[in-house]
């Protein structure tokens, strides 16, 4: 070993430079406050490897971005850890950051002849920030997609050349492919080669200039081995916290080697999607605070954006010129203080904020529908509600494009955002909102769901439309007036409503007569061929219950009489046909022409016609493929 060290040193010098490295008396001792810049380094090391890896698989284009990180999650060996791993390193990072900025200014370290040293630390600091802002774009989802769109929004408030700074960076007119390759190009190879290259300063003038130590009694030591054993612990330390961070979420999984992928790692929202707006768009936490402040309205934005980070930035830089004096030296430990805690306390307003909303559900009920008359805690309430809708719906499409992915065994060409343009679990809440959610509402039994606009809804609840279910609750004397089915349309005063709240009450209805009601709600709901209920609606047609309900609705109830219901009836009615009720096809007919003989014929109650005719069907409010997939959703399985 001796020969071969010799050999190596006597080619290279390498035996020395690490003796000299290594060997460094340190006044006063090891000290534990000395690790962060140590642990710093090791944090940098593991984003470069991880990162690299990560390179290797990632293919940074507006088509493959998102579809090449959801491969590193949940397809590739290690890719959900590595992920992992990359993630929380970098939020790491920030925190050491800022601890090893607060233990370099208490102990005096930015003073001579160490300013430039300070100096050159400030521009890690911003380039690790950096570091932070471009990563967030590259995984292509609705998260980081809006949250950079918000952020390079921002630029356009800078004065002369804000727009031209902001198209330089955003790459265009517009977010897309060239915004994402310049940030890819920034975080992988730009910000991290200025950061090697300022890294190797730094480290070249502290070992320049030395620690900055205390008075002390104490014997100095050498670095090695025993500030080294310091820094490692703190090191195996820092990595312990964000294995676990990583892993936290299906520790079982991890370690019976099946892990969930959708739980495990960092998280991957849905695909970006330009078109569809995100309210829960959010930096990252350490970047929180700067967002809360633009809450603050008593100042322009132009001040919180460029003036107040300016300020800080300025106050940083002349710290050194400061500490000059002891009374200087205090103003700056106050200073960096008050930015850590104003910082957090700042962040965790935000995040309150945003949380707001999170069991004030009687309260949101009491806000008014005019503006003008809304509090600014109600505006908060409102602003929380959206965020909180905004990531639960964000949450269940990064959970749903999963799916999709896997039941079809793979991500077309199209690219993963088409599973969910054309996933009626998806689009179809979307369009219902859109489209139908001014007069309808689609809420449960316990009132969750999409609820209508305004104060009251103006048509019956669509939720589990077809169903027995509803079915029964429209034939029921106490539900057919409420909110729920015809308490606040023109059928209120009809003759449905007055036929179920005079003949099918419980006082007026015998039990031969009850039995055959629910015969009739059988027979007409089995008419929509949900599937859902087609097991219940077999079991019904071998008990002979169908055929049965078809002879009630002839003769006990004598539904005919208003309604055509196949061999029963002739078109034009007042009432609306009930062959094939509730199907696709019947609801695809209704919802594009209610005012067609086969539906309302000249009874109809405000519903618009959302495809009347095959002509300029680009003017219709409803697209043929976004028909389709509300039919198809209306007609699901209802969901809580």
């Amino acid at each position: 070993m001796n020969r071969w060290t010799e050999w190596l040193e006597h080619r290279t010098g390498v035996m020395s430079f690490l003796h000299t490295a290594l060997y460094e008396a340190i006044p006063g001792g090891a000290r534990w406050r000395y690790v962060w810049g140590s642990t710093l380094v090791f944090a940098f090391v593991v984003q470069m490897i991880t990162g690299t890896f990560l390179w290797m698989a990632y293919s940074p284009s507006n088509q493959t971005a998102w579809e090449s990180v959801y491969y590193i999650q949940h397809e590739m060996s290690g890719g959900w850890l590595l992920r992992g791993i990359h993630h929380f390193m970098a939020q790491a990072m920030v925190v050491l950051l800022m601890l090893h900025l607060i233990q370099v200014v208490v102990a005096g370290a930015y003073k001579a002849p160490r300013e430039f040293n300070f100096w050159i630390g400030l521009l890690l600091m911003l380039i690790v920030l950096g570091l932070s802002l471009t990563g967030y774009l590259l995984p292509w989802d609705q998260k980081g997609y809006w949250a950079t769109n918000v952020a390079t929004e921002l630029m356009t408030s800078l004065p002369v050349f804000g727009p031209a700074l902001q198209k330089l960076v955003v790459g265009g007119d517009s977010y897309g492919h060239h915004t994402l390759t310049r940030f890819f190009a920034l975080h992988a190879g730009i910000l991290p080669a200025k950061l090697i290259l300022l890294v190797v300063v730094h480290m070249a003038l502290f070992r320049r200039h030395g620690i900055t130590t205390p008075v002390s009694q104490r014997p100095a030591q050498m670095f090695w081995p025993h500030q080294v054993l310091k820094d490692a612990i703190a090191c195996v330390g820092v990595m312990a916290i964000v294995v676990f961070l990583t892993v936290r979420a299906d520790w079982s999984g991890v370690l019976s080697g099946s892990p969930d992928t959708l739980r495990v790692g960092a998280e991957l929202g849905a695909p970006a999607d330009g078109s569809e707006q995100y309210a829960a768009a959010r930096p990252e936490w350490y970047f929180l605070f700067l967002f809360q402040l633009l809450k603050f309205e008593q100042l322009p934005e132009l001040f919180w954006v460029m003036v107040f980070p300016g300020i800080l930035l300025g106050l940083l830089v002349a710290m050194p010129i400061l500490g000059r004096w002891r009374a200087g030296h205090v103003f700056n430990v106050c200073v960096v203080i008050s930015m850590g805690v104003g910082a957090l306390l700042l962040t965790q307003q935000a995040l309150r904020d945003d949380q707001m909303a999170q069991g004030a559900d009687e309260e949101i009920k009491k806000i008014p529908h005019e503006p003008a008359k809304q509090t600014h805690r109600d505006r908060q309430l409102l602003a929380s509600q959206e965020f909180v809708a905004a990531s639960q719906q964000a949450h269940r499409e990064a959970h749903r494009v999963v799916e999709l992915i896997r039941e079809r065994g793979g991500i077309p060409t199209a690219g993963a955002l088409s599973l969910l343009r054309q996933d009626p679990q998806t689009q179809g809440p979307k369009i219902f909102r859109q489209q139908c959610a001014s007069c309808h509402s689609w809420l449960d039994d316990q009132q969750q769901g999409i609820a209508a606009e305004g104060a009251k809804p103006s048509a019956p609840n669509l939720y589990g439309f077809g169903s027995r279910a509803w079915l029964r609750g429209l034939l029921d004397p106490q539900q057919i007036t409420s909110d729920r089915y015809f308490g606040n349309t023109a059928h209120l005063n009809g003759a449905m409503a007055s036929f179920v709240t005079d003949s099918l009450s419980l006082d007026v209805l015998n039990e031969s007569e009850r039995a055959d009601l629910e015969k009739v709600i059988a027979t007409v709901s089995a008419e929509s061929q949900l599937d859902y209920q087609a097991e219940l609606d077999a079991r019904s047609r071998d008990a002979g219950d169908l055929k049965a309900g078809h002879a009630a609705i002839r003769g006990t109830f004598k539904c005919a009489e208003c309604h055509k219901f196949h061999d029963l009836g002739e078109l034009p009615l007042q009432a609306p046909d009930l062959t094939g009720w509730g199907s696709a096809e019947w609801l695809r007919g209704m919802i594009s022409n209610p005012e067609h003989e086969r539906f309302y014929n000249g009874h109809n109650d405000r519903m618009p016609a959302f495809a009347p005719d095959d002509k300029a069907v680009e003017l219709h409010p409803l697209q043929p493929d976004q028909l389709e997939i509300l039919v198809q959703w209306l007609r699901s399985t209802p969901a809580p």
